[in-house]
C-alpha cells in the first residue's frame, strides 16, 4: 500500500517517531479502510490504517511498571528511621503494595523496583513475589538519585512503553483510559493530574487543551496558575530514559519533562479518583482514615 500523502505524513510534526512502510492489502479491505477517511480527523489512507492499529494496540496495557522506592522519607521520621517509607503500613499492608495492587488490576505484572535507603528490607518483604501475582526485579541506588537518576539504572529493562509511579503515593486511577489517551495523543510522556485546594506543595501544570506547556514548582497558593498537580504517576515512552542527564542525582520533573513540553509531546490526564500523598504525618494520617483501596 503506497499513499501519495505518505511523505507529508512522515515529515509532519504529528509524531517524530513516524516511519514510512509499504503494505500489500486485499483490495476490499483497502476499500473499507478508505471509507474511514473524512478529510478532517483522518486525512488520508495512512492515517486511517494508523488509527486502526492504535485502536487495536491500546486494548493492551504496557507490560512493565517502574516504581520508585529508594527515598529516605525524612518527613515521616521517626517512623522511617527503621522502616523504608514504601513499607510503612496502611490499612493492613505496606503503602507500596497498594501501588502494586493497581498495577495488577490492569495486568501490569512485570515490576521494576528502584531501591536505596533500607533497600534490603524491601527485598526481604518481596522475596516471594509470586504471592502477589507479579514478577519483581530490583535496581539498587548506591547513592540518592532523585526521580530521574534511577531510570538510568533500569534502562536495560525499559525498551517499550511503561508506567512509572512513586512507591509512596496512593492512587486509584483507570490506567487503561490513561493509556488510551497516551496513545491517541501520540505522547512521549503522559502525567496523571488531579486537583487540590492548595497546590503550593506540588508541581502545578499549565495546560493548553490536554497538552502540558509548563510546570510551576511549589508556587504560593495565591500565585498558582491552576489547581492541577502532578500526582507522580506517568506513562512514558522508552526515549524518555535517554533524556535523563548522565550520572548522579536528577529530577524527571525538572530535567526531563520541560524538554518534552518544548517539543509539544507532554500531555496531562486529568482523573477524579482518590489520590493521597503520604509524605508527612498529617497526610499519612488522613490516608489512614480515608483511603478506600483500589478499584475500577
Amino acid at each position: 500500500m503506497d499513499d501519495p500523502a505518505d511523505n507529508e505524513l512522515v515529515g509532519s510534526n504529528m509524531n517524530r517517531r513516524k516511519k514510512k512502510v509499504s503494505m500489500t492489502l486485499d483490495s476490499e479491505l483497502i476499500r473499507k479502510i478508505s471509507a474511514m477517511v473524512d478529510g478532517v480527523k483522518l486525512r488520508n489512507l495512512s492515517q486511517a490504517v494508523e488509527s486502526l492499529l492504535v485502536s487495536a494496540l491500546i486494548d493492551r496495557m504496557p507490560p512493565k511498571a517502574f516504581i520508585l522506592a529508594g527515598g529516605k522519607g525524612t518527613r515521616l521520621r521517626p517512623i522511617t528511621y527503621e522502616i523504608p517509607k514504601p513499607l510503612v503500613p496502611l490499612q493492613g499492608k505496606p503503602i507500596i503494595e497498594h501501588v502494586i495492587d493497581l498495577m495488577r488490576l490492569y495486568d501490569v505484572r512485570d515490576i521494576i523496583l528502584s531501591i536505596g535507603y533500607l533497600g534490603e528490607k524491601i527485598k526481604e518483604y518481596f522475596h516471594d513475589d509470586k504471592r502477589l501475582g507479579v514478577k519483581i526485579t530490583f535496581v539498587e541506588e548506591q547513592e540518592e538519585l532523585g526521580t530521574g537518576g534511577p531510570l538510568r539504572l533500569a534502562r536495560g529493562f525499559l525498551k517499550d512503553t511503561f508506567v512509572m509511579v512513586n512507591g509512596d503515593n496512593l492512587i486509584n486511577i483507570d490506567l487503561h483510559k490513561m493509556y488510551q489517551a497516551h496513545c491517541e495523543n501520540r505522547a512521549t510522556a503522559t502525567i496523571a493530574l488531579t486537583t487540590v485546594d492548595d497546590p503550593s506543595s506540588y508541581g502545578v501544570a499549565v495546560l493548553e487543551g490536554n497538552k502540558i506547556i509548563k510546570f510551576t514548582e511549589k508556587p504560593k497558593k495565591e500565585e498558582a496558575p491552576s489547581k492541577l498537580i502532578n500526582t507522580g504517576l506517568y506513562i512514558l515512552e522508552p526515549s524518555v530514559v535517554d533524556m535523563v542527564p548522565e550520572g548522579g542525582f536528577s529530577l524527571i520533573e525538572r530535567d526531563v519533562f520541560p524538554r518534552i513540553a518544548e517539543k509539544g509531546e507532554l500531555y496531562g490526564y486529568l482523573f477524579s479518583g482518590q489520590w493521597f500523598d503520604t509524605g508527612t504525618p498529617e497526610r499519612y494520617e488522613r490516608a489512614l482514615r480515608e483511603w478506600r483501596g483500589i478499584g475500577r
